[in-house]
């Protein structure tokens, strides 16, 4: 039996998966590493804990795997978007690494918009300038840190300084580098336009490869430290949402994920980047050759209903929270939630807005408000559905993973809301699934991810809409899309108060 291993590293720990060759999980290990947060909006780490944690990681997957090192045959990776790690001239650490959700760069990012112009960025990226991306931390860096930018011969993301230490040959992949502000997405090339345009140098760009594509192997120092076999093929992996969609086998037309955790995602395989969405969702490439994926964000989706859990039922665990809620019918008894709690993002890049619960009375319970927070949590999914759909995009089977997967009641919900089938797989690994089949795929045990993700990617129960339920949910979410306009106003005007303003 071959094996391979997928490295996803995240914001709070690196975890690693060895997978055999019928996609079975054999042994995982999760590393953490510390946060650094010295200001209000900035989130920083360094590049070289992450390396010392796979490391780490590695050495003790490999003494649970107690088998042959030999018939470990690749390794990949999925990797945090959008972090600048800024590299000297001799390839070395020049400051902590900026972080997806580093806010510092809101002046960064008007002034990409004043000198690329907002339409000719999209045109370009597909995306709008946002504050987590890459370009405008490094500009940042040169605004305020010149003495640093001097020095800079290269950045590259987080995954790709781990795989740099790991092989010693430097790349980026093109669904991570997509969420740079850098790359001509469509044509999967840097973007020399908009570094003129806003001075960066893009001798600064390290050379662009596939997720598939096979980088080097690890150096005998890593061989000998981790106990891997110097052979042992390296492959470039891909952003982590890329591999969460590889490893959920949306890899054709008609498959869309959602995905719930602290926020949540909507995201559909789009098999060219032709699509016009006017920057409303994030437009990248994907980790399977030749494809992109569109990608719809709630901010605050599973942290709502921890919110909720905290506020008035801290005592109970989410199992408890839950209970009885499918007792309660569609539309909690006439109760709206919008899941506002920390700003917005699809269909409104709202910062100021807030959440809110309308047709509160006292006949309403706790699980009244439970079911209305599900309830409004998966309708802001549905907006970037339903956002897809006005596009032309068919959306009739849903992967479901994450906090939403794990409660059946939501499963229908979601469902009933959706108007579409509704998947819950049998194992469920995310990213790190996605990165070994990358390395699966690249070692050549099956023809395409396609393939791959048909061994790998199996179906545990599946959800039917309701037609009833779906006519209902279809009324109530007429309703919810008023919220929004209707709150925004009062949202600012209470925000101001709140700030003495």
């Amino acid at each position: 039996m071959k094996y391979v291993i997928g490295v996803d590293l995240g914001t709070s720990a690196v975890k690693l998966l060895l997978v055999n060759q019928t996609g079975e999980v054999v042994a995982q290990v999760s590393k953490s590493y510390p946060l650094f947060q010295e200001r209000s909006g900035w989130s920083e780490q360094n590049p070289d804990d992450w390396v010392k944690a796979t490391i780490s990681g590695l050495k003790e997957l490999l003494h649970l795997f107690a088998g042959d090192p030999g018939d470990i045959e690749g390794i990949s990776f999925s990797g945090q978007m959008h972090g600048l790690v800024l590299l000297d001239k001799k390839l070395e650490v020049l400051r902590n690494a900026i972080l997806w959700n580093d806010t510092r760069t809101t002046e960064e990012c008007r002034e990409i918009e004043e000198r690329v112009g907002k339409e000719r960025l999209l045109e370009i990226t597909k995306n709008p300038a946002l504050e987590g991306f890459t370009l405008p931390k490094l500009l940042w860096v040169k605004k305020h840190e010149p003495h640093l930018y001097q020095k800079a011969g290269a950045f590259v993301l987080p995954k790709d300084y781990v795989r740099f230490k790991l092989t010693g040959k430097l790349h980026m992949d093109c669904s991570d580098a997509a969420g740079t502000l850098l790359l001509n997405v469509p044509d999967k090339t840097w973007s020399r336009e908009i570094g003129e345009r806003v001075g960066v140098d893009m001798r600064l760009c390290p050379p662009l490869v596939d997720s598939v594509d096979e980088v080097g192997t690890v150096t005998p120092e890593i061989a000998k430290e981790t106990g891997l076999s110097p052979a042992t093929r390296v492959f470039a992996g891909g952003a982590d949402n890329a591999c969460g969609a590889i490893g959920a086998g949306i890899l054709k037309e008609g498959k869309t994920l959602v995905s719930i955790g602290t926020s949540g995602v909507v995201l559909t395989y789009e098999k060219d980047g032709t699509k016009d969405f006017g920057g409303k969702v994030h437009y990248f490439n994907h980790g399977a050759p030749g494809a992109f994926y569109t990608m719809g964000v709630t901010l605050a989706a599973g942290y709502s209903l921890s919110w909720l859990k905290e506020v008035f039922a801290n005592d109970e665990d989410f199992d408890d929270l839950l209970n009885g809620i499918d007792r309660i019918p569609p539309g909690a008894n006439g109760l709206l939630f919008t899941p506002y709690i920390a700003g917005e993002r699809t269909p409104h890049a709202d910062a100021l807005i807030r959440g809110s619960w309308i047709g509160l009375d006292s006949s309403h319970q706790k699980e009244h408000l439970v079911r209305s927070v599900l309830e409004g949590i998966t309708f802001s999914l549905n907006e970037s559905v339903e956002m897809f759909r006005a596009h032309g995009k068919k959306v009739d089977q849903v992967i479901s993973i994450g906090g939403g997967a794990k409660n059946e009641t939501w499963l229908q919900m979601q469902a009933d809301i959706f108007g579409a089938k509704v998947v819950k797989l049998k194992s469920e690994q995310g990213p790190g699934m996605g990165a070994a089949m990358l390395a699966a795929a690249g070692c050549g045990w099956f023809a395409s991810l396609s393939e791959c993700a048909e061994q790998f990617v199996k179906a545990e129960q599946v959800y039917e809409p309701v037609p009833e339920n779906v006519k209902k949910y279809r009324q109530l979410f007429r309703i919810y899309r008023e919220i929004y306009p209707a709150t925004s106003g009062m949202s600012r005007q209470l925000q101001a108060f709140r700030h003495g303003g």
